[in-house]
């Protein structure tokens, strides 16, 4: 199902790639971009609705003509506008365009006057010489190309969230402790909260740009300066990233934000919404919009608003937009509800000790989780099918029990709940027997092996564990790792459908490693009505700290407190798995 979707969201991005290297209409670039969007972020199979095209035009970002290209795809396996464009455009480009750094402009250039069609032939190029003859092709331009070649081999393309937002968090830290600094913040998909990003991007404002800026590339763990100036520097990083710093009036300040958070579809549908009511919008602010050519900023024209992005959205006529919402996937349309925060989070409902692959007793689990302020905590070590990770058979799973009571019968001020995760076999099972399941206060049912089952059966694996009485979270449903594997494909739609039935909770695993659910599944929970887990997967003190990874998720998916189960009171968590098992609450 995912592969299809996913398949049509590359050749889409591709095609926008293409028409902005020929130097097409920018708007048919941004539509082909939507529609990649769209298909990526769809969490049914687009494959089953190329029989009601009127169903498929109806998705955001979705138009007539695009919804022949996805039918044609379906039916034939090609795209005859993606095949015409490989006709014009050398497919080996599209990886050349990857490279950081390096924007349509540039790799336009190196084409058509340098004679580059990918990777190797720019190498080739670069070790002749031949590109230095080249409009805007200095010695420090090509050396950086050269890195930049090196860096995207070594780095890869995309870091996750819980490796680059510390290492932003430190570089805005250092930059607020510079004297005349003003603002300081990070931007783009790392401030939308998404869960891999390509660079980081910092914004400021200060008395002292020169000096901000000299900090910022002197830092500790800067490889390589790419780009020094006073309003914009790049450096890569040791850690594996190239981070950016613009500096900016700050008059203009939350113009800049708006614009460099993003995310492009967002901006764009601002930007038409700017002009629809008489201005123009840019990165300096929202301007009225006098019909000239000539940004007005360059023609001394002073912005409507530009200070804050609150004022611009207000301008607009839309209510402030949290950045993890600012994805064009309807947030313009509908007034944003007010989305879960870190500070709702009561409980941790999916943690492990010693007795399987944890490395806290259950004591310092307890303790850990009282300290951050929860009032409940679940103890769910392994089942005994996870041989991997020491899983507890049912002899000692009874013992287990026995042990986490004993401790919350002497722990005060936070509820201690005796659970387990338990392995969803391949064939839909659980790992142990409803008597003894039946023992447990609360069931983590998860899968943890044969990740490449298609998807019928990965539907029918999970909707078993969902329509289990005693199952009461599904956890990380579909085993994914971010950039190492892709977990299980089943059908999104009808896993959602039966788990707001029978309330069971889908857990977002807010590890950043896994991030599972994401966050378009999160949405399709949310519009379905039914409940979500957000759970930190604890196996050791530090991995609390993961929460705001997994809220961030969940707020992309605009989820409120009241449909996430760990903001409940330790009553009503209690009253909810008793109505599940139909028994008393302890």
């Amino acid at each position: 199902m995912a592969t299809t979707n996913a398949e049509l969201a590359r050749l889409f991005r591709d095609m926008a790639a293409m028409l902005e290297l020929t130097g097409a209409n920018r708007f048919r670039v941004i539509a082909h971009d939507r529609v990649a969007q769209a298909l990526k972020d769809l969490p049914d199979d687009v494959a089953k609705l190329v029989d009601d095209p009127a169903r498929l035009e109806g998705i955001e970002g979705i138009g007539t003509k695009s919804a022949k290209k996805i039918i044609e795809y379906v039916r034939t396996g090609k795209i005859t506008e993606y095949e015409e464009l490989l006709d014009v455009v050398p497919e080996g480009l599209l990886e050349v365009r990857r490279i950081p750094g390096l924007g349509p402009k540039t790799v336009k250039l190196l084409w058509e006057q340098g004679g580059v069609t990918d990777l190797p032939s720019l190498q080739a190029a670069l070790d002749a010489g031949t590109l230095e003859s080249l409009p805007r092709m200095g010695a420090k331009t090509l050396e950086n190309i050269r890195a930049s070649i090196g860096f995207m081999s070594r780095a890869g393309r995309r870091t996750r969230i819980g490796k680059a937002m510390p290492i932003a968090e430190a570089i805005v830290e250092r930059l607020r402790a510079v004297p005349g600094t003003e603002r300081v913040e990070f931007t783009g998909s790392l401030r939308r909260g998404r869960e891999t990003i390509g660079d980081l991007d910092v914004l400021a404002s200060s008395t002292d740009p020169h000096g901000l800026s000299e900090v910022f590339r002197s830092m500790d763990g800067v490889e390589q300066i790419l780009v020094a100036g006073d309003t914009k520097s790049s450096v890569r990083l040791a850690a594996g990233l190239q981070a950016d710093l613009r500096v900016v009036d700050a008059t203009a300040y939350g113009a800049a934000l708006l614009y460099f958070t993003g995310s492009k579809p967002h901006n764009v549908a601002l930007r038409e919404r700017a002009i629809k009511r008489g201005y123009r919008l840019n990165e300096y602010g929202l301007f009225p919009d006098d019909g000239e050519e000539t940004p007005p900023q360059q023609r001394g024209i002073a912005p409507v608003v530009s200070a804050t992005e609150a004022s611009i959205y207000e301008k607009l006529e839309l209510p402030y937009i949290p950045p993890p919402l600012r994805e064009d996937r309807g947030e313009l349309a509908e007034p944003p509800p007010e989305l879960i925060d870190v500070g709702d989070v009561r409980a941790e409902l999916h943690a492990h000790t010693i007795a399987s692959d944890g490395r806290l007793t259950i004591e310092l689990l307890v303790a850990e989780a009282k300290r951050r302020g929860y009032d409940t905590i679940a103890i769910t070590d392994h089942s005994r099918s996870s041989v991997q990770a020491n899983g507890l058979s049912d002899d000692r799973l009874r013992t287990h029990i026995a042990a986490v009571r004993d401790v919350a019968a002497q722990t005060d001020g936070i509820r201690v709940l005796a659970g387990s995760e338990v392995d969803i076999l391949t064939d839909g099972r659980l790992d142990y027997d409803d008597e003894l399941l039946a023992e447990l206060d609360i069931v983590v049912a998860s899968p943890h092996a044969a990740l490449t089952q298609d998807t019928e059966k990965a539907t029918r694996r999970l909707l078993a564990a969902i329509e289990h009485p005693l199952v009461d979270i599904v956890g990380h449903p579909t085993g994914r790792v971010i950039g190492r594997r892709g977990g299980l494909e089943p059908d999104l739609p009808t896993l959602v459908a039966a788990a707001a039935e029978h309330d069971t909770a889908l857990e977002v695993n807010a590890n950043s490693r896994r991030l599972d659910l994401r966050d378009t599944h999160v949405r399709a929970v949310v519009e379905a009505g039914g409940l979500i887990a957000i759970n930190t997967d604890a196996h050791g003190v530090e991995d609390f700290d993961q929460l705001r990874y997994g809220v961030l998720t969940a707020q992309r998916g605009w989820l409120t407190a009241d449909r996430c189960i760990n903001t409940w009171a330790p009553e009503a968590i209690g009253a909810w798995l008793a109505r599940r098992r139909g028994v008393a609450a302890r």
